[in-house]
């Protein structure tokens, strides 16, 4: 019996290998089960839009979750070509600053707008980092609707969060300045360089933003930061590093204190104080850039003055919160109790309890001050520890089950963990490097914790090699389950430093399909046939032009002289929905445009060589694509031939 039993469990123990070999081999994204939880069939939607900075790029891009498919490119800081964003003359406006036109920057953090403490998805809004910026983009056009800078701010990193109901979106700077700016030594840094956290009011209506005060803090470096919430709304929190007030070699000379702060605000405290009129108006210049989607213009507006506080001027709205050390994100949990500071040099991870930092405001449990804030007891605040969870914490969010996912750069992996008890439950390696991660509504009061997406630094071997630089790479995980599951790869455009997600139905019905001629407040419309004209204005020329499927008019153009600066005045006047047309002519020295349906758009062309030069479509629009197209004369200087122009004449 013993030489029968013995081959049959041996057969057993072959099957059971092999069993586990396949079930090894089902794990993980190439398995079916993975595949087909991420495939969205020809036709139907993903489930979720994905908001992801473009970092270095200065845009922001729309992702379909789960499939990780591209569906656009919002352009806010950056020109762009493909559209002539930041080249049209309607468009030219949203790069003032105070510094001239400043045609790009490091878009970082975007936010979605929230009522009640929850996405409302209305608008999203994002900073420029290196000319401190705040934008406002529409989610119902999917453009760029506003830009405002930040006066006494530079490297716009705390930014840009908004307040549960988006009384504000805040803005705070990485580098402490002279504020306002002076010829000083840098050696004079310490005391003298001031860090300043802007509140930028949001129209509630119109969403039209306004710097409604700035707090001028202690000369540290203001990382991140976000709001309260639930219980904790009315206060903002940031986080801190260089509380040494270093100037050089910050690696180290920022790293010496065992313990930075969390700046914990009062904002509404402050509020009601410039209510009353305090602060202090301070003189600043700064550009105010404002999109009107009727006359599909923007216009640029200088600011010259912005109202300043100074934490000792309102008692009891400033306190530092200590925390290990060098904090990076400083992220607040769905009920508003729990702020996470996750110290980047830190073994452990250290929440902070709301309750606990008000009631040692209360009973004055204070450790010390810094510049007059006071520093709360680090053991008197302190909520918990997630012991050695790994190595180099960046960013946590939450799914609204009770579990924190936070990010670790060195170890290169997401650690979820459980709020109150502080165990670990599961990690996952990410490939590699991992920054941000984003739940949708995971910087909420009301998560939809179904998916999360890593957002990582280093792709290597993940794809095709394309040269020495490869497109960054995200990656989506399962996070229905206790343990996270990795679903796909996706590379990403630019650096996808941060992200922001909702679940599709809350934006795309109310999505814009075209724009209504009978809307159209733009003064150089052309809205039919007989409104087509040219007027010279000495050197200056203007074409208003139309463009419908197949021809523009008007198609044949004579009279333009070397010399001349001709202004293309071209309106799109399909009505139909996802029918652009593009307008694109030879030696054009800035850009194409694409005109949406009811959108008018103005090219500026200067013309340098005598001959006829076409025009044409660029975007393929109909079985006679090719036949929209058009000629402009261009004739010598001296030239006494007449303007003229024509559609159809032989």
């Amino acid at each position: 019996m013993k030489t029968i039993i013995t081959p049959i469990l041996a057969i057993v123990a072959v099957l059971s290998t092999l069993t586990s070999c396949n079930n090894s081999n089902n794990s993980g994204a190439l398995s079916n089960n993975n595949a087909e939880k991420v495939y969205v069939a020809p036709g139907d939607h993903d489930s979720h839009y994905a908001f992801i900075s473009g970092g270095f790029s200065g845009n922001l891009t729309v992702y379909g979750l789960p499939s990780g498919r591209l569906f656009k490119e919002i352009p806010v800081f950056s020109q762009f070509p493909t559209n002539g964003y930041g080249y049209s003359e309607e468009t030219k406006p949203m790069f003032e600053t105070s510094y001239g036109f400043v045609p790009w920057d490091d878009s970082h953090h975007p936010d979605i707008s929230q009522t009640n403490g929850k996405l409302d998805g209305r608008w999203i809004f994002i900073n420029g980092n290196n000319t401190p910026r705040i934008a406002r983009i529409s989610l119902t056009t999917f453009e760029t609707e506003e830009i405002i800078e930040v006066p006494n701010s530079a490297g716009n990193h705390s930014s840009s969060f908004i307040t549960e109901n988006t009384e504000y979106v805040v803005a705070g700077t990485r580098f402490s300045v002279p504020v306002p700016q002076k010829d000083i030594p840098i050696k004079t840094y310490k005391g003298n360089f001031k860090g300043a956290l802007s509140f930028i009011s949001v129209d509630p209506e119109h969403g039209h933003m306004d710097i409604k005060f700035q707090i001028l803090m202690p000369g540290f470096n203001y990382d991140l930061s976000h709001p309260g919430r639930g219980k904790s709304h009315g206060w903002f929190f940031f986080t801190t590093y260089n509380t040494e007030e270093a100037n050089t070699l910050l690696e180290v000379n920022a790293s010496q204190n065992d313990k930075d702060f969390i700046a914990a605000i009062n904002w509404k405290k402050i509020e009601e104080y410039v209510k009353k009129g305090g602060g202090t108006m301070m003189p600043a210049n700064y550009a105010h850039n404002v999109y009107d989607e009727h006359k599909h213009t923007a216009t640029s507006t200088m600011k010259k003055e912005v109202r300043v506080v100074n934490p000792s001027e309102v008692p009891g709205a400033v306190y530092f919160i200590p925390t290990p050390k060098s904090p990076h994100g400083c992220d607040v949990d769905p009920s508003g109790e729990y702020i996470v500071g996750n110290g980047k040099l830190s073994a452990n991870l250290t929440v902070h309890s709301f309750t606990k930092m008000l009631d040692a405001i209360e009973n004055k449990k204070f450790a010390g001050e810094a510049y007059g804030i006071p520093i709360l007891n680090f053991e008197d605040v302190l909520a918990g520890s997630v012991e050695q969870p790994g190595l180099g914490p960046l960013h946590t969010e939450f799914d609204g089950q009770g579990n924190a996912y936070t990010t670790f750069f060195i170890s290169s992996e997401v650690v979820k963990w459980k709020l109150g008890t502080w165990e670990v439950i599961d990690r996952k390696p990410t490939y590699y490097s991992v920054g941000h991660l984003t739940i949708p509504g995971g910087n909420s009061a009301e998560p939809f914790g179904k998916y999360m997406f890593a957002m990582n630094k280093i792709t290597k071997d993940r794809y095709l090699p394309t040269g020495p630089e490869m497109e960054h790479s995200a990656q989506l995980y399962d996070i229905s389950g206790e343990k996270m599951e990795l679903l796909l790869d996706f590379p990403t455009h630019g650096e996808p430093h941060y992200a922001a997600a909702i679940p599709a139905e809350i934006i795309k019905n109310n999505s814009r399909k075209i724009y209504r001629l009978d809307e159209n407040q733009h003064e150089k419309k052309t809205l039919s046939g007989s409104d087509v004209k040219i007027v010279r204005d000495g050197k200056n020329v203007h074409i208003y032009m139309t463009m419908i499927r197949s021809h523009f008019a008007p198609d044949n153009i004579e009279g333009i002289k070397v010399g001349d600066k001709v202004f293309f005045h071209i309106t799109n006047l399909e009505q139909d929905f996802d029918v652009p047309h593009g307008f694109a002519i030879i030696g054009a020295n800035n850009a194409e445009l694409l005109i949406a349906p009811g959108q008018t758009r103005t090219l500026t062309w200067e013309p340098k060589q005598v001959g006829v030069w076409p025009f044409y479509c660029t975007d393929f629009c109909s079985a006679l694509h090719q036949e929209m197209q058009g000629y402009v004369r261009v004739s010598p200087t001296n030239s006494n031939i007449e303007l003229s122009w024509s559609l159809g004449e032989d």
